[in-house]
């Protein structure tokens, strides 16, 4: 089964290549991303690599079915952090610390963005989870040091976005009996 984890994985690699190589169409960017995946995983199956697995050319109901629901699940974060990037860096800047987003690395900047529009857009996600999903996808796609970074400034900026929610959330009546 795929899992949230490898679905932002995808999100992000997007999402890199958006900022690398600014995409014309989403969508067709999405579909070759997508037409990669597949061939790159044909390779490694026809290679024998070691650990190499059956995603996207599985024929398993609930395999597919899995697959289904992780692409959505990576398509939604990478076309709403994408978007909506220019408001994800304005809101990310002041959390930086004498850092700018430009002088970030790619996939940094790309981990800030996914972070901050899920914190922003999922509800229903705690924000723990946001956060260390963060600070392991920046580790693990850029160095050890980018954890640490990426986990101050989320973590700054997740108790800000929080702050402003209660602040805005109407207050809710209590029951005495």
């Amino acid at each position: 089964m795929v899992t949230r984890r490898q679905s932002r994985e995808w999100a992000l690699q997007m999402l890199a290549q958006f900022d690398l190589n600014p995409p014309e169409s989403v969508d067709s960017a999405i579909a070759e991303f997508w037409d990669q995946q597949v061939r790159l995983e044909s390779d490694a199956l026809a290679a024998e690599e070691r650990g190499a697995r059956v995603i996207f050319t599985s024929t398993d109901p609930r395999e597919l079915s899995s697959l289904a629901t992780a692409r959505e699940f990576a398509e939604v974060r990478a076309r709403g952090a994408w978007k909506d990037r220019d408001a994800l860096d304005s809101a990310l800047e002041p959390y930086l610390e004498h850092w700018s987003l430009y002088r970030l690395g790619t996939v940094e900047r790309a981990v800030l963005r996914l972070g901050a529009w899920e914190l922003l857009n999922c509800d229903d996600i705690p924000t723990p989870i946001v956060v260390n999903e963060a600070v392991d996808l920046a580790k693990w796609f850029s160095e050890s040091k980018s954890g640490r970074f990426v986990n101050g400034v989320m973590d700054r900026f997740a108790k800000a976005v929080r702050a402003e929610a209660k602040q805005d959330a109407p207050e809710k009546e209590t029951f005495t009996p």
